[in-house]
């Protein structure tokens, strides 16, 4: 129940905000370094990167400059990094079986980001996409994306990722049932303290594109992906998937995309209480880098601004490509 106020002119609600000082002592949520989680895109070579054109600021890096990213994350005091591999084309197959690949590109940035970087928590993604020839998260047959077949490739995928040294897996994919048989794999082969944070309810959503181009998957998508993910329109679905999921074993949950879909988020927090997270997907970064290029918006202000909305929906934390660069601004201070 809401407490009851005084009429004007006894409550004059502009007093909490005539300095900043009052500004500061009322304020109900705040962001800090401590719920930024970095994705990167990683890539074979050395000491190299190149830019993602319809990502401006983003690159994808060999490992070796991977860890060096590790270490400025660690040094600003991002805690996780999440790993997205941009695979050569001649790896990827309709079998996919380059994802279990112990020295599989993103396996091989696991082991070199832990050895070096020991205290920062290193997330992959579990999903086929960049290992499919087909472009989909799924293994492919007659047009149809199996889902009990896909389920037993992401788990030899999620444990060899856990035996990389992973710490979080992030399965992407939106297959049914796929978080029960990756936590019952990973409790069997001893990877117990392996944590799940399940993209549980994932859209299929047209902010997507940029982060297609990253891994180099726009080309190869055959069809579109509104059989497995979301529907936009839905919302009471959403919360059928995150309690399905942490029925079977999530240790937390995502929402992806992020700032369309705070409504969902503020929901799912609501409902379970438990670590909620989302992703501010390319789509959205790539929006507000390109109004604030063309000097249409101020830039650090809407980063700033897009970043604590996710605190004010309810989020934990946020996957944020703006993750080093909000770091920087905050210096350590919550805003």
């Amino acid at each position: 129940m809401r407490p009851t106020q005084a009429p004007f002119p006894s409550t004059r609600l502009r007093r909490m905000r005539a300095s900043a000082a009052l500004r500061d002592l009322a304020q109900e949520n705040r962001l800090g370094v401590q719920d930024l989680i970095w994705p990167i895109f990683i890539r074979d070579g050395d000491n190299s990167e190149d830019p993602v054109t319809s990502m401006p600021g983003v690159s994808r890096m060999t490992i070796d400059r991977a860890v060096r990213a590790a270490e400025r994350a660690a040094n600003l005091g991002i805690p996780a990094l999440c790993l997205f591999p941009y695979t050569d084309a001649a790896l990827k197959t309709p079998e996919c079986a380059e994802a279990w690949n112990p020295d599989n590109l993103s396996n091989r940035a696991i082991r070199a980001i832990k050895a070096a970087v020991p205290e920062i928590a290193v997330m992959t993604d579990v999903a086929l996409d960049p290992y499919n020839s087909n472009g989909h998260d799924g293994l492919v047959r007659d047009g149809v994306i199996l889902n009990d077949e896909t389920v037993a490739a992401l788990v030899r995928m999620a444990l060899a990722q856990a035996e990389a040294g992973a710490d979080i897996l992030g399965p992407s994919d939106m297959m049914d049932g796929r978080i029960g048989a990756m936590r019952a794999a990973l409790e069997s082969a001893g990877f117990q303290n392996t944590t799940i944070l399940s993209y549980a309810a994932k859209y299929a959503s047209a902010f997507y594109g940029p982060f297609r181009d990253a891994v180099g998957a726009s080309g190869a998508l055959k069809g579109d992906k509104k059989t497995y993910q979301m529907n936009p329109g839905n919302s009471n679905e959403a919360l059928r998937l995150i309690e399905r999921d942490l029925r079977e074993g999530a240790d937390m949950v995502m929402v992806k995309p992020g700032m369309p879909y705070l409504d969902i988020c503020r929901r799912v927090k609501d409902s379970f209480g438990v670590p909620t997270y989302a992703y501010q997907v390319s789509g959205e970064y790539a929006m507000i880098r390109g109004a604030a290029n063309n000097g249409w918006i101020n830039g650090e202000a809407v980063m700033m601004e897009s970043l604590l909305c996710f605190k004010r929906a309810g989020c934990d934390g946020i996957l944020t490509y703006f993750a080093p660069e909000a770091a920087t601004l905050l210096g350590g201070k919550p805003l």
